[in-house]
């Protein structure tokens, strides 16, 4: 045992003073496969930041919540003209479904509308974010205030010209100020202010609540009617815990066919999209930018692979009269290998370190610089990174430290003379 911790230890000595000795050449070697190691782990991190973070998004959110509307969340088969014919969702058909739907337990009515500007006296925020909702947004949402409230069902009904505004929204107008109580304008009227949505940082689907506005639907129709183009409706429905969603899915479509007087052969003129489908759209991206990540960082490894073993191929060149030497002397064909191999290994696993450290720090910047998104260097990755180094340093030397233990004495003295 003894003899083969002597043989590690001298051979691991002669790699080092080999790499010591053509600082240069390491520098260019640890150079191609920093940048491999580098580019896979800091596309995995991202991946998996991004994907952290967009669950974190959907997470204040049933996974089987559906959304009701002319147009579909994802990709359809029926074609984009046909698509345009659909009528929009009613509130009529809202009120139809919230009164009949025993398995869903809230139905909530939204409104799709362009941006405003909301003003307190002269402080003004331009192209806010207008949310449009009846009272029941809230519980399916999850709404989490750090101030007042939302608006009751009474206020929802009646249209009442009430609004709660984001986090941001709420500095950007008041400062420190409490803006409960306070008046805004908008639409040119004025909205009393009710509620401040508790901060909760940006969001990856669109604005987050932070920039964003909340008031009555039914504000919106009196003012604007229900057949203004420039908006879309749509039904969020929230199924009761242990609901059968499939269930409260097909019916959901036979009440809006009945109500809407389609026949058998005629094909919904709406769509019902679900929040877990969505997931599944999302599990299906992040397993694409996976695959994508590893094919081009695949190139990277394989250009620091072929970098490795042609340092290792000339070293093996140079070192030719000393390896004749040292086999004369008694070296085994073991010693010979170890060293070149351990020279291949030193080199891919410190460009592994030092990629590795590179990704660190690109999470660290990014950390301090954007609040709202986490970028996560897992110990995964890092052990992957330190995993893959390894694995490229002993398929890159296996085959050089191979041809240069099976050196004949005689030979490689007289060749190097």
């Amino acid at each position: 045992m003894l003899v083969y911790l002597r043989l590690f230890k001298e051979s691991f000595s002669f790699a080092l003073n080999a790499l010591r000795n053509n600082k240069l050449r390491t520098f260019l070697s640890l150079l191609g496969i920093t940048i491999g190691i580098f580019s896979i782990i800091a596309v995995l991190a991202a991946v998996d930041s991004l994907d952290k973070n967009i669950r974190e998004q959907l997470s204040g959110l049933d996974s089987n919540t559906m959304y009701v509307a002319r147009f579909s969340f994802g990709p359809s088969e029926v074609p984009r003209w046909k698509r345009l014919q659909f009528p929009e969702i009613s509130y009529n058909e809202y009120k139809y479904l919230k009164s009949s739907l025993d398995d869903a337990e809230h139905v909530a009515y939204q409104l799709f509308v362009k941006r405003e500007n909301i003003r307190n006296g002269k402080e003004i925020v331009s192209s806010v974010n207008t949310v449009v909702v009846s009272n029941e947004f809230e519980d399916i949402q999850a709404l989490k205030f750090s101030k007042g409230r939302f608006y009751n069902e009474s206020e929802s009904n009646s249209g009442k010209s009430v609004v709660v505004i984001g986090d941001e929204i709420a500095k950007s107008l008041f400062g420190e100020f409490d803006p409960i109580g306070k008046k805004v304008r908008l639409y040119g009227q004025k909205f009393t202010v009710i509620g401040v949505v508790k901060k909760e940082g940006s969001g990856l689907f669109g604005d987050s609540n932070d920039v964003s506005i909340f008031l009555p639907a039914n504000y919106v129709r009196n003012r604007f009617g229900d057949n203004n183009k420039n908006m879309n409706h749509i039904v969020i429905i929230k199924p009761k815990p242990g609901a059968d969603v499939d269930e409260l899915k097909a019916n959901v479509v036979q009440k809006l066919r009945t109500k809407r007087g389609l026949k058998s052969d005629e094909i919904d003129t709406f769509f019902i999209s679900v929040i877990s489908g969505v997931q599944d759209v999302i599990d299906g991206m992040i397993s694409f930018l996976n695959g994508a990540g590893w094919i081009i960082s695949a190139f990277s490894l394989l250009v620091g692979g072929f970098g490795i073993a042609n340092i290792m191929f000339v070293s093996v060149k140079e070192r030719t009269n000393l390896i004749g030497i040292q086999k004369s002397l008694g070296a085994k064909n073991r010693f010979i290998l170890f060293q070149f191999l351990f020279e291949a290994v030193i080199l891919s696993v410190l460009g592994g370190v030092i990629g590795i450290i590179m990704v660190w720090i690109v999470a660290f910047i990014t950390n301090i610089y954007i609040d709202d998104f986490e970028f996560i260097l897992s110990f995964g990755n890092i052990f992957l990174g330190f995993g893959l180094s390894t694995f490229i340093g002993l398929i890159s030397g296996v085959i050089p430290a191979i041809s240069a233990s099976k050196l004949d004495p005689v030979e490689a003295i007289r060749t190097g003379m």
